[in-house]
């Protein structure tokens, strides 16, 4: 697949980046490298292997929420803060 010079300067544009002559020349041909060796993938007979969505065999581990008994009432925690309001703790402003 041949890279044009407008793929690079739009790729340019949408990084932010700023590239001489010399650097679009070079990034073409690297580019065109990079596609020809990933399309090397497409040669390869996959049919009958399931995809991969994690790599190792790892699951999220999951375990029912319980309300466990606390030390401290509310009305102690409330007493020491510096101010509260309305059974809540009021904060400074943070912008």
């Amino acid at each position: 697949m041949k890279i044009k010079r407008e793929d690079i300067l739009h790729l340019s544009e949408l990084s932010n980046f700023t590239l001489s002559e010399s650097e679009i020349e070079s990034l073409s041909g690297n580019l065109s490298d990079i596609i020809k060796y990933i399309s090397q993938l497409d040669e390869l007979d996959v049919e009958g292997i399931p995809p991969t969505y994690q790599v190792f065999e790892m699951e999220n581990v999951w375990r029912d929420d319980e309300i466990l008994e606390q030390d401290a009432s509310r009305d102690e925690l409330l007493a020491l803060t510096k101010e509260s309001r309305d059974n809540q703790i009021k904060v400074p402003k943070v912008l």
